[in-house]
């Protein structure tokens, strides 16, 4: 299921099925995660800087004091996903659904596409 980039150390999950996978404190920095269905996985800790979540599933996710630095997650499902303390340093959230997402304390500084209520 692993699958390594030609030449390169950039992991490549798209379109992965990984419902309720344990991949807490996993590092995970600039994998290709486009598409993967991430449904209440446990992300929690995981080290996801720069990497592309793009139209990703991750309802219900756990990604309690993830870092996605400068993450893609356009058009991502974060319906009901646990945001809180993560790091979405300029991410790109552009169309993606965080109803219901737990954000506090996440620092959405420089995020792109996210808009508060407040």
């Amino acid at each position: 299921m692993w699958r390594r980039v030609h030449n390169s150390s950039i992991v490549d999950l798209s379109q992965a099925p990984l419902q309720e996978v344990d991949l807490s404190e996993a590092d995970l920095s600039e994998a290709n995660l486009v598409g993967a269905n991430l449904y209440k996985a446990n992300l929690s800790g995981a080290h996801l800087y720069k990497a592309d979540l793009s139209e990703a599933c991750l309802q219900e996710a756990r990604l309690y004091k993830a870092d996605l630095y400068g993450a893609k997650l356009v058009g991502a499902d974060l319906t009901r996903a646990i945001l809180q303390e993560a790091n979405l340093y300029e991410a790109d959230l552009t169309n993606a659904n965080l109803t219901n997402a737990n954000l506090n304390q996440a620092d959405l500084t420089e995020a792109h596409g996210y808009q508060s209520d407040v």
